[in-house]
Parts: C-alpha cells; sequence; structure tokens
C-alpha cells in the first residue's frame, strides 16, 4: 500500500538535502512532492532536470514553468541560459546543484531519513525484481509496505520509489540494480537498508563490471552500507555469495537448499501450474505452493521467506504471502493456446545463468512432448559475449531440446555451440525475428513446449505477441 499523504518540502530542505545554490525564490516557499517528468507535472510539484541518456530535462523547464510549477533543480553548468531574473519576479525557487541525479538521490536520501520506515534492499544477477515482489508481499502480510515498481533499480528509479515514502508505511522493499561499478554502493548509500538481500552472483552485465569477481565486488557493496545493525540475508548455495557471507561483520541469515541453510527448500516439486515445496524454517515446517514454475523460484522464494522470518512473521503468514505471488509480465509466464501449444515468455531478461536455468525448467516441463527454444541475444557480456552465447547452444543441446531457433548477433554462436554438442543441423534454425515466427507457424503441434528469451533489448516479446495472435485465444497455466 502506498496511498497517504507525503511528506511537504521546502526550499530550504531542498537546500539541505543538496547542498544547492539558491538562484531564486523564497527559502520557506513549500512543494508536495518531487517529480522529473514533464508530462505529469502539477504547479505544487518539484521539478527537477534530470540529464539522461536521451532526454535532457533542461529542455522541458518552460513547459513546467508554463504548467505552474513553482519549484526548480537544475544544473549549475545550465543555469546560465535560464531566465532567473523573469523566474524571480514570478515568484519560482530555483535551485542549482553539480548534478542534478546524484540531487534526486541526495533527496531520497534525506526523505528516507525523515520517516520512521525500515528497508530491505535485495540485489543480485538474476531473481531480484521476483526475490522484491515475494519479499513485498510476504513483509506486507503484517507491515504496511512500499515496494519498487516496474525496473526502478536504478539511480533514478530508486529514489523516486523512496520520494513516496508516506507516514504511514512501515517498511520498503526496494531493488538494487548496476551495470558498472560503485552503483550499488551510491543506491545503498540512499536507501540506508535495515537488511540486505543477495540473490547470486553470475554473468551479468560484464561489459561494465568486467568479471564474475567484479560482480562479486559490486553486489558486496551494499552489505557494506547496512545500518550498524543491519543484516544480511545471503544464498549459502551461491559459492560467491558465500565470499561475501565471509567478509562481512554483519550478522547473516542464510537460505538455500542445502543443509547449512537456515531457511530451507526440501521436496520440491515442480509442474506447469507452479512449483510447490516443504518450507523449512527454523522451529516449523510447512508446504508452500507457488504460483510460479521454475525450480529458480523457490531460491527467490527462500530469499523472502528470510526477511519475513526476521520481522518475526509466523510460518504461516510467510506461507500466505509467497502463495499470493504472480509473475511480473515477461517472466515465466506460461500460456497455454486453443490448440493445446505452451509457451514459456521469460522474455523480460536473460544473461548466461537464467538461460540455462529455464532451459531446465523447460524440460522438467515438457513430460514427454516437444520443446523448442527460441533464444535471442544477452547484451552487455563484453569481450565474453560470443563464448557466453556458445555456451548457451551447448546447453540446449545437451538438454535434449528438440528444436533451437536463434536471432541476434550472436545466433551463429548459439548455433554452434549447439552443433558441437551434438545437436543436428536439421534441428537448428538461425534467422530475423519474422523468420523465425513463420517457421513456428509451420512447424509447431498440439502438445509442444516454446520457450522464449532473450536480453530486454532483443525484444523477443514480439514473437510471443506474434504466437499469441497466431494462435488465437490463449489462457494463463
Amino acid at each position: 500500500m502506498d496511498n497517504g499523504q507525503l511528506l511537504p518540502w521546502t526550499v530550504n530542505k531542498i537546500m539541505k538535502a543538496t547542498g544547492g545554490e539558491l538562484l531564486c525564490g523564497d527559502k520557506t516557499q513549500g512543494f508536495e512532492k518531487v517529480c522529473i517528468d514533464s508530462r505529469s507535472i502539477v504547479p505544487n510539484d518539484l521539478f527537477v532536470a534530470i540529464v539522461g541518456e536521451i532526454h535532457d530535462g533542461h529542455a522541458f523547464i518552460s513547459d513546467v514553468v508554463e504548467q505552474g510549477t513553482r519549484g526548480l533543480i537544475v544544473s549549475s553548468e545550465k543555469a546560465r541560459d535560464l531566465p532567473i531574473s523573469a523566474w524571480q519576479t514570478r515568484n519560482i525557487a530555483c535551485v542549482a546543484v553539480r548534478d542534478t541525479t546524484r540531487a534526486l538521490g541526495d533527496l531520497a536520501a534525506f526523505h528516507r531519513a525523515r520517516t520512521d520506515v525500515a528497508v530491505v534492499a535485495i540485489t543480485g544477477s538474476n531473481g531480484k525484481t521476483t526475490t522484491r515482489q515475494m519479499t513485498a508481499a510476504v513483509v506486507a502480510r503484517k507491515f504496511n509496505t512500499l515496494s519498487t515498481t516496474g525496473n526502478y533499480n536504478n539511480q533514478i528509479g530508486v529514489p523516486l520509489t523512496l520520494l513516496r515514502l508516506a507516514p504511514e508505511h512501515r517498511w520498503a522493499v526496494v531493488e538494487l540494480g548496476s551495470n558498472s561499478p560503485g552503483e550499488i554502493a551510491r543506491l545503498a548509500q540512499i536507501c540506508s537498508p535495515d537488511i540486505g538481500v543477495i540473490t547470486n552472483v553470475a554473468p551479468a552485465h560484464l561489459e561494465g563490471l568486467g568479471s564474475l569477481d567484479g560482480v562479486m565486488r559490486e553486489k558486496g557493496q551494499l552489505l557494506d552500507h547496512l545500518k550498524a545493525k543491519g543484516k544480511a540475508v545471503l544464498n549459502t548455495d551461491d559459492r560467491r555469495v558465500s565470499k561475501i557471507a565471509a567478509r562481512t561483520k554483519k550478522d547473516v541469515l542464510f537460505f538455500g537448499l542445502s543443509e547449512k541453510a537456515a531457511i530451507r527448500a526440501t521436496a520440491v516439486n515442480e509442474k506447469a501450474s507452479g512449483i510447490s515445496f516443504s518450507l523449512d524454517l527454523p522451529q516449523e515446517s510447512l508446504t508452500v505452493e507457488l504460483k510460479a514454475a521454475g525450480h529458480f523460484m523457490v531460491v527467490n522464494a527462500l530469499a523472502a521467506a528470510a526477511v519475513g522470518h526476521l520481522l518475526g512473521l509466523p510460518a504461516a503468514e510467510i506461507k500466505a504471502g509467497l502463495e499470493t505471488f504472480e509473475p511480473a509480465w515477461g517472466r515465466m509466464n506460461i500460456l497455454q493456446t486453443a490448440s493445446g501449444i505452451h509457451v514459456i515468455d521469460d522474455t523480460y531478461n536473460a544473461n548466461p545463468d537464467s538461460m540455462k536455468a529455464v532451459i531446465t525448467t523447460l524440460v522438467s516441463l515438457r513430460a514427454n512432448n516437444r520443446s523448442v527454444f527460441v533464444a535471442g541475444d544477452m547484451l552487455e557480456l563484453g569481450a565474453q559475449a560470443e563464448s557466453l552465447h556458445r555456451q548457451v547452444g551447448v546447453r540446449a543441446a545437451t538438454a535434449n531440446i528438440n528444436k533451437l531457433l536463434v536471432t541476434g548477433d550472436y545466433a551463429d554462436a548459439v548455433a554452434g555451440g549447439a552443433k558441437k554438442a551434438g545437436m543436428k543441423s536439421e534441428n537448428i534454425f538461425t534467422g530475423s525475428q519474422e523468420k523465425i515466427l513463420n517457421t513456428l507457424k509451420d512447424s509447431l503441434k498440439p502438445g509442444d513446449w516454446v520457450l522464449v528469451k532473450g536480453s530486454r533489448g532483443a525484444h523477443m516479446e514480439t514473437i510471443v505477441e506474434g504466437l499469441k495472435e497466431w494462435a488465437g485465444v490463449n489462457l494463463s497455466v
């Protein structure tokens, strides 16, 4: 929930939070909330002119002023080109800062500190969005909880989430992402977590982070910025997360499938409609039925359960929270067409480990039916991109996938890996998304299982939508 009254801002508080310089306006002037989108701003909002990769908020300042906005945060570098004297006569407050994106984070950190709210921060190479959703569902069983929406896990999204904190909130569950060194540290500084969760360390964003050890160092920065009495929730089955655990002085609660975990899963049973397991807590065990497929979903659920356990929730409430979870768009959504073809839509994102994990799920779910893997590019893998794509092809072949259809810049690498591992050439197809869709339409039969996956930038959802349109009525399993 988050529908309460936000705490007000004054120019004085804005300057205190950001260290900015007042160019014009009254220090006592007040605003209701912070906004970066000129399309949704209202007169009592404070507009922060973010300089992004595509758009520069400074280009829209005249629009927001005409819409009645009376508060602005701008870049000191661009201030000289702005009509400050005209704004002074119109009682518009303008604060100049060195970096407007950093200022947005500073505002969020200030706001987080002035609210009586505790924070769970979640990071990891795979599963952090699902883990965040599950954790929020668990925590909300007992506390009024604010959670990240969509993909708000970067230096703009995290501050915007925290700036929604209202007096009635008791916990916030936020997701921290990174594709270059130092981002997790900055985000953790902003949200000052009471609990830090690390799901895993895998080859993702290697272009920016350099290596798996670089990914490990980056994710580990979360624990360096926990509150003094903060606690860590860590995956004991991940070797590099265990290394992070060995280096921290914070109290650690381990989750996982091994006997070393305090929060553990046993008796895992995977099926098309979801996955069940025995949730083993320190003092109690009970069965959880998730409405999501994929063995890896269990590990995500264990992380959420560990947070619930730390917060003192009874096992029954943890179970109830987990069982309300439903996968977000493009994350292991299983559709069954009217003709009996199953489509696994996991198109939201991809990296090598998540690719291999969903191949395992595809093989498990298909039973005695045919399996078809439609793969797109995995992005931001740097110099290792070709070899990592080749490994995906190897995994598809060794898992006995019946058909492999690949598109993108690294299609030949995936296909080459599959051929080298023994998949017959006639079962491999490379080409454009349009050609792949046409091939699927010509070859799919009732009972087939089709997995579609690739990085966000590969836009593999186009193939899923094409299949849905072609197949007619589709139902979520």
